[in-house]
């Protein structure tokens, strides 16, 4: 249909049409931006609950490879935590056992500040209850062989290191 061949009535009520068409465009396209939007917060919700990431997946919570990233974490937060302090002085410092051979006894000792003792031992007996109670579950084994305390900790470059005898 071209205009130029319409009579003006008739080109008046086309223009009524298409107009009174576009209207009743107008409130389903509002609609569509209200179902969109909403469907836009939902997902927002749904990534919530989701892990940020896939290690922190809760697929195999009860697996053995899951409890000891568990107890990696524990471990490295608390080492973390210890290296924060720089050693000047080693009579500021001390060592306590850490973890748990699967035939017993500790995996290893660690030197902390005394300051920090009461924050910071609570954590290290947490970590060896975790990693006795991981050697249960898991009926690990070791290689049984004893580590004997250190005999003193000197300062090198800030940091803290045990002296063996």
């Amino acid at each position: 249909m071209k205009f130029k061949s319409l009579p003006w009535h008739n080109f008046w009520k086309f223009l009524k049409i298409t107009r009174e068409k576009q209207l009743m465009k107008i409130p389903v396209f509002a609609l569509c931006i209200v179902l969109f939007m909403a469907s836009c917060s939902s997902v927002k919700n749904l990534d919530a609950t989701l892990p940020k990431d896939i290690s922190e997946r809760p697929a195999d919570e009860n697996s053995q490879k899951y409890d000891q990233a568990q107890l990696d974490k524990l471990k490295a937060s608390i080492e973390s935590e210890i290296s924060k302090e720089k050693c000047k002085d080693a009579s500021e410092w001390t060592f306590a056992p850490m973890g748990a051979k699967g035939c017993g006894g500790p995996q290893l000792y660690i030197a902390y500040p005394k300051k920090m003792e009461s924050s910071i031992l609570p954590k290290i007996n947490d970590y060896t209850a975790k990693v006795k109670a991981f050697n249960q579950k898991y009926s690990t084994v070791s290689d049984c062989m004893m580590v004997m305390p250190p005999a003193s900790i000197k300062c090198v470059n800030g940091k803290a290191e045990l002296v063996n005898s």
